[in-house]
């Protein structure tokens, strides 16, 4: 079984701005958005760091879900931070998003 993500420590977060460690920012933003949008019915991936299922609804156990949004790392900070807009990256092609309740611009900004 995976280990949980987890919220990092506010030094830690800013370290890894400085740093520009994005496996830290990917696995840090995507534990903050499974805390505010608990659920199982939308899998959000960030290859190669994490994926987490989110968004209330029906619970997925095996197989693709029936809603999938996956970016890459870059993609995920600049939407959880706020410097880039959920309706931006869709146009943009920087989030490939599927399914009913694909889209996490409710839950957006995470900071």
């Amino acid at each position: 079984m995976p280990a949980r993500l987890r919220v990092a420590a506010p030094a830690d977060v800013a370290a890894a701005f400085e740093n520009g460690d994005l496996r830290l920012l990917t696995k840090h933003f995507l534990a903050v958005l499974e805390t505010r949008a608990p659920g199982h019915s939308v899998e959000v991936r960030v290859p190669p760091y994490a994926a987490v299922q989110v968004i209330p609804g029906v619970r997925h156990t095996r197989g693709t879900p029936p809603a999938v949004i996956e970016m890459d790392a870059a993609t995920w900070v600049a939407l959880a931070t706020g410097e880039l807009a959920w309706t931006d990256a869709e146009a943009g092609g920087r989030v490939r998003a599927s399914g009913e309740r694909a889209d996490l611009s409710p839950y957006l900004p995470l900071t």
